[in-house]
């Protein structure tokens, strides 16, 4: 099993209008071979930002890395385009690898 997350820091103030982008937005995961599920999560703020995760779990790293080569993956992301103005950084992206 693996598990991507994608880090983001939000700028304060703008939470509500991210935590709607991901609720209207296709992630075009649910039909895709090894995708198990998805959670948005929404960590403490600090002065300027507000940590978010999104979470996915996958039967494995090339269940994973085949999804981001697909055209799932474009449509997916092509549909993020009303998030600017929202992060203090760019995403970061960390995989792991289940241990237990």
């Amino acid at each position: 099993m693996y598990i991507a997350m994608n880090r983001f820091q939000i700028v304060r103030g703008q939470e509500e209008r991210f935590e709607e982008l991901w609720r209207k937005r296709d992630t075009y995961l649910y039909n895709v071979l090894g995708f198990r599920e998805f959670h948005l999560l929404r960590g403490q703020s600090e002065n300027d930002y507000t940590l978010y995760a999104s979470h996915s779990i996958w039967d494995s790293r090339e269940a994973f890395e085949g999804w981001t080569k697909s055209e799932s993956f474009r449509k997916a992301h092509a549909e993020a385009g009303g998030a600017k103005g929202l992060y203090l950084d760019h995403p970061r992206l960390e995989g792991f690898e289940v241990v237990l």
